[in-house]
């Protein structure tokens, strides 16, 4: 097999393999000799801001993101181009090869019978109720708290890519890998990132996730001041999209109500400017016809059955947020931020089937009788529920609307003890490690103190001193932290 050596546009030289292992829609993929990266030739000559847009998304872009202090931690969550080749006057982007996690180890069942063995993990494949019941193995379907960490870690990458002033412009689930049987996820095809003024957008998006207004506008020119082009708040539909299709392996938007009897005009109304909730809390007119869904969609595809409620009321919220006030009010529309912190609390409010199902975990609703909405199993034993309060000033706490459950073996971390640590790209590598851990024993509850030297029993007004152990009784308070953002929590013992 014959090896290209090229030098790229910074000096470094590139080897790959003179061989198409990949195409994708503008793209021909040859790998390195090592597999470590690909090598990808636009195949159509790109213009001079074509150009520019790459060489800024490899240059001071990747720098900004990379090599600031943090920056490995985003290595994990895309997938970013690292240099520019040119051969025969094609251009060309190195790109380190996805992780070894975002390939199928067992692929689909009946012994793979699909062959995708060793393939991409495309997100359709596990945003789909169908794709889920009829192909894939059991093993790469992950558990409803892992694809949680999913959608927490594309949530992650959407805040810093907004942050460095760039939108994906088609966030979908063609353009992000995901690997739910570890909770993980990376963002791919970063070289059509837009910059709002600078570099518009090449492409509107993927069918599914491209906003209203966009579909709306997109006969008109694209100098026209009205026609919206993709943008950030366009990334926040797209965004709010891959979360609910990742928890609920369903659409948004896909409901029972047609709009014309031309499709193609329909596909418009109904992703456009009709667009309509299918589980919207006062206008029915798009509910889901059940009797409509195939066998394997269900019970996924009946919304009545499995409610965006679900989820736990945070992210209702924000569900409601963006596909009620925001879903034709781009400004209404939660930002990736606001994503991540209902995700970090409503991760925190997980609680473990007691019958072991499918999805193994359910998000506390907040009632008084736990049931797993999957399995419809009721936990039938004492539930601790940790209220979590904050200092604002000495000696006085205020709530956080942050709750955590208990279970055994759950961890506490230095953002469960302050506030003011929150678990993201700045963590540094002590507050990563847990500083406590509950255990059920003999019919009761405890926290054992691994880390915490200001613990306090605020209750019996003793200190909880370093490897030592509290009980959990309805209406005790511990004071893990004197520090300031130190935080209070409040006992409740919730009867299964």
């Amino acid at each position: 097999m014959t090896v290209i050596k090229l030098t790229a546009l910074d000096g470094q030289p590139i080897e790959y393999t003179d061989q198409i292992s990949a195409q994708g829609g503008m793209k021909d993929v040859y790998f390195s000799p090592d597999r470590s990266y690909v090598v990808a030739f636009f195949r159509d000559k790109l213009d001079y801001q074509g150009q520019e847009r790459l060489k800024s998304i490899v240059g001071p872009y990747r720098q900004g993101i990379f090599e600031r202090e943090g920056g490995d931690y985003w290595k994990d969550l895309f997938c970013w181009p690292t240099n520019i080749v040119e051969r025969d006057g094609r251009m060309g982007v190195v790109v380190p090869t996805y992780r070894k996690h975002f390939f199928f180890e067992h692929g689909s069942i009946n012994n793979d019978f699909l062959g995708i063995k060793g393939k991409e993990k495309e997100g359709k494949w596990f945003a789909s109720a169908s794709n889920r019941s009829k192909f894939l193995a059991v093993q790469e379907k992950g558990t409803w708290l892992s694809h949680l960490q999913i959608a927490l870690a594309i949530s992650r990458a959407v805040r810093r890519l907004h942050a460095a002033g760039l939108a994906h412009s088609d966030l979908s689930y063609k353009n992000v890998l995901v690997d739910p049987s570890g909770g993980r996820a990376c963002v791919i095809d970063i070289d059509g990132l837009v910059v709002p003024g600078k570099f518009p957008p090449d492409v509107v998006g993927t069918p599914d996730f491209i906003a209203p207004e966009v579909i709306a506008t997109q006969y008109m020119d694209k100098k026209d001041p009205a026609r919206k082009l993709p943008s950030t708040l366009t990334d926040r539909h797209a965004l709010a999209v891959l979360i609910y299709m990742y928890l609920f392996y369903r659409h948004p938007l896909r409901g029972g109500k047609v709009h014309d009897v031309d499709a193609t005009k329909d596909e418009e109304l109904s992703m456009g400017t009709g667009a309509l909730f299918v589980e919207h809390p006062s206008n029915s007119e798009n509910r889901v016809k059940v009797d409509q869904l195939a066998k394997a969609q269900l019970p996924w595809g009946n919304p009545a059955e499995l409610p965006y409620t679900i989820a736990g009321p945070l992210l209702a919220e924000l569900f409601r947020k963006a596909f009620v006030g925001g879903l034709h009010d781009p400004q209404n529309r939660p930002s990736p931020s606001e994503w991540e912190n209902a995700l970090v609390r409503t991760i925190d409010m997980i609680q473990p089937c007691s019958n072991q199902c499918e999805m193994g975990w359910f998000v506390f609703d907040n009632q008084t009788k736990p049931v797993c909405p999957f399995c419809k199993t009721p936990y039938l034993a004492k539930l601790p529920v940790l209220n979590l309060y904050s200092s604002r000033h000495k000696g006085s706490f205020q709530p956080d609307n942050h709750r955590v459950m208990v279970w055994n073996g759950q961890s506490l971390f230095p953002w469960h003890m302050n506030r003011n640590i929150f678990p993201n790209e700045h963590l540094t590598p002590k507050q990563k490690k847990r500083v406590g851990y509950f255990q059920f024993h003999q019919g009761d509850w405890f926290l054992v103190n691994e880390a915490m030297p200001q613990m306090h029993d605020v209750l019996a007004r003793k200190d909880v001193a370093l490897d030592h152990n509290v009980k959990l009784t309805d209406g005790s308070q511990f004071l893990l932290s004197k520090e300031e953002g130190g935080r209070l929590v409040q006992v409740q013992l919730v009867n299964g």
